[in-house]
Order: structure tokens, then C-alpha cells, then sequence
């Protein structure tokens, strides 16, 4: 069953994966963000331990992105083809986070059939009793 599951998300083998995939590289290429972008930090604690571990010139060019993408939504307009053209909205910077099962496949960096490697250590941390980062007090 997994098996048929992960055919069915891959791009190389299944045509409206591969549609699906375009529309949204070309989405994300208008406004210069990257998939990765997408990810809100004040959802998920996991999302923002993650974001706190990356460097700070990463978080920095992210919130860069955010804003541009953020001004030209407002303007009502998009980046020019140019700089379009340019743009790697699957290029993961939270990779080194992302516990995948396989690094070369697509659907793995769109984090379809992945798990975060905070979100794996909260769930071992339950497993052995242990309070997450994010409750723990100091005496």
C-alpha cells in the first residue's frame, strides 16, 4: 500500500503529480519564494525549533523572500520574467532538518512522505517521558 502510495505522489511516474508540481513551481516562481518558505513557524513548534537551528543568514534571505512576495502580492504584480527564470522554489534550506527517506527523489523535498528530524526527536523524547524543549522550565 505504501509503495502504491509513493508511486502515486512521484513526479517521475505519475502525470498529474508532475502537473501539479509545475503549477506550483510556476506560483512560487512569480513571487521568488521557495517551497520551504511556505512552512509557518508559529503553527507547528517542530517548524520553529527547526527555523531556530538554521543559520542566520538563512532565516535572514527567508524573510527577505517572504517580504518581497508579501510587497508585490499588494502591488498586484509579479517578478519580472528575467528574474523569474532564476528562481529554484524546490531548493530546500531546511534539508539538513529533514529526516528523508530517500534524498534524490522529488516528492521526498516537497516533504510528502517525510517527517522532520525535531518532529522525530519530540517523539522520542515522548517515548521516554521526557518534556519537550518547548515546556520545559527552568527550576
Amino acid at each position: 500500500m505504501a509503495s502504491l502510495l509513493k508511486a502515486f505522489i512521484d513526479p517521475k511516474k505519475n502525470f498529474l503529480a508532475r502537473m501539479h508540481m509545475k503549477a506550483i513551481s510556476t506560483r512560487l516562481r512569480r513571487y521568488g519564494l521557495r517551497y520551504d518558505d511556505l512552512y509557518d513557524q508559529y503553527y507547528s513548534m517542530d517548524i520553529k525549533e527547526a527555523m531556530n537551528r538554521l543559520p542566520r543568514e538563512v532565516v535572514d534571505a527567508r524573510n527577505q523572500r517572504l517580504k518581497r512576495a508579501m510587497d508585490l502580492s499588494m502591488k498586484h504584480e509579479y517578478l519580472p520574467k528575467d528574474l523569474q527564470a532564476v528562481q529554484t522554489p524546490f531548493r530546500g534550506y531546511l534539508q539538513d532538518m529533514l529526516a528523508l527517506d530517500s534524498p534524490s527523489s522529488l516528492s521526498s523535498s516537497l516533504s510528502l512522505c517525510c517527517d522532520l528530524q525535531v518532529e522525530r526527536e519530540s517523539k522520542e523524547r515522548e517515548a521516554l517521558g521526557a518534556l519537550p524543549l518547548y515546556q520545559r522550565t527552568l527550576p
